[in-house]
């Protein structure tokens, strides 16, 4: 998909920029490749830079309250200073290194709903800076979030939305200001137990993911709302030699179990069953990549474990029904989402 922009900062005749993909579609810790091509406008032109920027929208929570915050969050030079002729054509190859923390915003082929992503062209000329459009880039999953993503559809959690949440996780490498958290709805038998929604977070490095859940939990008669947290480290090398369906589901039931063992909770519901997690699963856990990491109960909104602050959580969900893909369709058409891109930066 090409933007075309005459460079209104530098008036009537200035230099113009295609900034050209090669594949928009693209995976954490993939390259992202294409060319910005130039023209030049009807005199000579002394560019001090082109640069190339990765823009999303995040959620913050200031003094005032939260609110959605647009930037980009990896930068990469294209070209520095140079003179370009009238009329001179010059097409410039780049390569995007995508950080392994690149959050995902296209599931089973759709736009996933909260998720907005892009490639800004900026292209400074005498301190005049043009940031240009936006050349949109859906961000797919590596194979082994895809089977996590794949095991909680399949025990039957409806996907809720998406946001990026700045801030850090303790206790936590990152490299990025902000996490992703993708949210779901129970299923009944965990809804039951008194969890009211799951996110869902991974931070990526090269090796492993730490999976961070948060099960959010209704308060009752004589109990409040908490939220509960769990860490856990998987390797990308465990993708397809793990039955992930019943290694989530002994996420959540850890999560249920703390949460019945919390005073005032009552007695589990009939049928609900025993934990069927809690030790090495079998076939797995000897292959020594899988470690059960800090399950760590919270207090409040995020305690002490998050930094930061939910955003807004509005929309509805969509079941899974008619496959897995069904209930991470994008709720906002295509076109909307390139509407939100065009206030990027405004």
């Amino acid at each position: 998909m090409v933007f075309k922009k005459l460079l209104g900062a530098f008036g009537v005749g200035g230099p113009s920029v295609d900034t050209v993909l090669s594949n928009p579609s693209t995976y954490p810790g993939a390259p992202l490749t294409g060319n910005v091509n130039l023209v030049g406008g009807t005199q000579d032109a002394d560019i001090e830079h082109v640069t190339l920027g990765l823009v999303t929208r995040m959620e913050v929570e200031g003094g005032g309250g939260d609110y959605s915050a647009v930037s980009d969050f990896l930068r990469v030079p294209v070209t520095g200073p140079m003179r370009l002729a009238p009329g001179q054509q010059l097409s410039i190859p780049f390569r995007i290194d995508m950080p392994w923390e690149t959050p995902i915003t296209t599931v089973y082929g759709q736009t996933l709903r909260g998720m907005v992503m892009g490639v800004r062209t900026e292209l400074a000329i005498a301190r005049a800076i043009d940031k240009g459009d936006l050349d949109m880039v859906h961000v797919h999953p590596l194979p082994i979030q895809q089977r996590i993503l794949d095991a909680f559809a399949a025990n039957g959690f409806r996907f809720k939305s998406a946001d990026l949440e700045y801030g850090q996780i303790y206790g936590v490498h990152q490299t990025l200001p902000f996490y992703q958290e993708i949210e779901y709805f129970p299923p009944q038998q965990y809804a039951a137990a008194g969890i009211n929604e799951v996110e869902l977070t991974f931070v990526t490095s090269p090796h492993q993911v730490e999976v961070v859940l948060e099960f959010d939990k209704r308060g009752g008669l004589f109990t409040s709302g908490q939220d509960t947290y769990s860490r856990y480290t998987v390797s990308h090398g465990d993708a397809d030699t793990t039955d992930w369906r019943q290694v989530v589901d002994g996420w959540v039931r850890q999560a249920v179990d703390r949460r019945k063992s919390m005073p005032g909770f009552g007695h589990a519901p009939q049928g609900y069953g025993q934990p069927a997690f809690g030790h090495q699963q079998p076939g797995y856990g000897h292959h020594g990549h899988y470690r059960q990491g800090h399950s760590q109960p919270g207090h409040g909104h995020h305690g002490h474990y998050r930094r930061g602050h939910h955003g807004g959580m509005g929309g509805a969900a969509m079941g899974v029904a008619g496959g897995l893909a069904a209930g991470y369709l994008a709720g906002e058409a295509i076109d909307e989402v390139g509407d939100a891109f065009e206030d990027f930066g405004e």
